[in-house]
């Protein structure tokens, strides 16, 4: 249960309907039919909103990295969450922003977060509740409305910010009219989670599960260890730098028991001079970098991983259409 203070609780639209997604009739007719349940959601939001950190908790394992800094996530990341009959499966997108206009990745990733928005069922619109209404997430309201999309509102953070502060955003959000029903959550510790979860399982339309019922998420292993990697690079380095490297895997061979994975990466930076701050002195940066990323990967794929990591410069590798299409972008 979500621990909303009392005054709060009489704002938040009731969230408490109980999935009728079980199988507990025992008819005949029941037994023979076996709906299944399967949708999109969308999780839309400004960057830092915390929208990975949110699809992590609803998932129940990692599926998308996570770092305090803005832009973190760059391509679209699928989450699946099966309960009963009912398959959900989340579309982590990239935060929505204003790019800037010489920056065509910055173009390609808000492009690729509004095209996989509204190619969902529903969508969800992440609000960080300690920032309210700053620019980015005005901008994505009135994308919305120019779509006439009405969307579910989580406001997330809930464990920063006092109810005084959170009650006039409650009301001035929901009087827009564009919400569905409104949540008030905190993804890192989870209250709120399960209403919210609750909720958008019960809202599936009837249909056939896309994925397996144990597959978690789309990224393939490869895929998920260069995010691992650059996740790590990320909370590791300062200032600009980490928006001017890609990391990508080049190489995957796995021992004939499977208990072993030798993995070669590459971290591809614009500049000699950002290549010797990746490596850092001795290569002791790139050494701290792979070792955090070799023990998560350990972690997540339950064997013994050998992580090899190069740095090399290529000039302008944001305007390398090769790149975009590692990243699942849209160079064009």
């Amino acid at each position: 249960m979500c621990t909303y203070a009392p005054e709060i609780a009489g704002i938040v639209k009731d969230s408490t309907r109980e999935v009728s997604l079980s199988t507990d009739e025992t008819t005949d007719e029941v037994q023979a039919d076996q709906a299944t349940y399967c949708g999109f959601v969308a999780i839309l939001g400004a960057p830092n909103a915390g929208k990975s950190t949110l699809l992590n908790r609803l998932v129940g394992t990692k599926v998308s990295i996570v770092s305090p800094k803005v832009q973190t996530t760059r391509r679209r990341v699928l989450g699946i969450t099966v309960k009963d009959d009912a398959q959900l499966i989340f579309v982590d997108t990239p935060g929505i922003f204003t790019p800037r206009q010489n920056k065509r990745l910055e173009q390609a990733i808000v492009k690729a977060a509004w095209s996989a928005a509204f190619d969902a069922d529903s969508l969800l619109l992440l609000v960080d509740a300690k920032r309210g209404l700053d620019s980015d997430t005005k901008a994505i309201i009135q994308g919305l409305r120019e779509r006439r999309s009405r969307a579910t509102l989580a406001l997330n953070k809930l464990d920063l910010v006092k109810p005084p502060q959170l009650l006039p955003l409650i009301k001035e959000l929901d009087d827009l009219g564009l919400f569905e029903r409104t949540f008030v959550i905190s993804a890192h510790t989870g209250d709120g989670c399960d209403d919210l979860l609750n909720y958008l399982l019960e809202s599936l339309p009837k249909g056939p599960w896309h994925f397996p019922e144990d597959q978690l998420s789309d990224l393939s292993n490869r895929a998920l260890a260069a995010e691992l990697t650059r996740e790590k690079l990320f909370l590791d380095l300062h200032q600009e730098l980490p928006y001017s490297l890609t990391v990508e895997t080049e190489n995957w061979i796995e021992s004939e028991d499977g208990k072993e994975v030798r993995i070669d990466q590459v971290i591809y930076v614009e500049r000699d001079s950002q290549k010797g701050i990746v490596l850092g002195k001795g290569g002791r940066q790139i050494k701290a970098v792979g070792q955090a990323a070799r023990e998560e990967l350990e972690q997540i794929l339950e064997m013994r991983v050998h992580l090899f990591l190069f740095v090399k410069v290529r000039d302008k590798w944001t305007n390398d259409p090769e790149r975009y299409r590692e990243m699942g972008l849209d160079f064009d």
